[in-house]
């Protein structure tokens, strides 16, 4: 671990870990994609890199749960591969979501942020029940841990190092 890594977000592969092709890192990423979780990594051709990672606010299945919590900002990590140096490049863009009848929609930050971001979002409700007592209604945290740390974790699981973008290119 070098010095900065934790304030960039970087993670590196363990010593010794065989260092796979370009082709099997993207298959690793794009096997984190499950109806279970509520991130997706789709194609960022597009934006100029491999993949992006983004919550799933606007599935149907996950929607209920974001608008719920009330969740106010979400981010996406924009990756992008280098095989010569055996690195997937990432950095953070934030938005802001709106959401009307329980619909989002997103905009993006009147503030320019750049960079690696860590944060935490959760929301919490309670009733009163005939029986005078409280039952939580819904109980919801997001976390950019839960979005980074399976992707950093694939990657370094093929030898490669993710390495997070503060200044300079993608």
């Amino acid at each position: 671990m070098r010095l900065l890594d934790f304030l960039t977000s970087t993670k590196r592969p363990l010593p010794g870990t065989l260092k796979m092709s370009q082709q099997e890192v993207l298959d690793r990423l794009e096997s984190l994609n499950r109806p279970t979780e509520p991130y997706r990594l789709i194609d960022g051709r597009s934006e100029s890199v491999d993949l992006i990672a983004e919550w799933k606010i606007v599935d149907a299945q996950w929607c209920e749960a974001f608008a719920k919590s009330g969740l106010s900002k979400v981010f996406r990590i924009y990756l992008k591969l280098d095989p010569a140096n055996h690195e997937v490049r990432a950095i953070d863009r934030e938005y802001t979501v709106e959401w009307r009848a329980g619909v989002p929609s997103t905009l993006v930050a009147v503030g320019r942020f750049r960079g690696q971001m860590q944060s935490r979002e959760s929301s919490k409700a309670y009733v009163f029940t005939r029986e005078l007592g409280l039952h939580e209604v819904y109980n919801y945290r997001f976390s950019t841990k839960e979005l980074k740390g399976p992707i950093q974790d694939a990657v370094t699981s093929c030898g490669w190092t993710y390495k997070g973008v503060v200044f300079g290119k993608l």
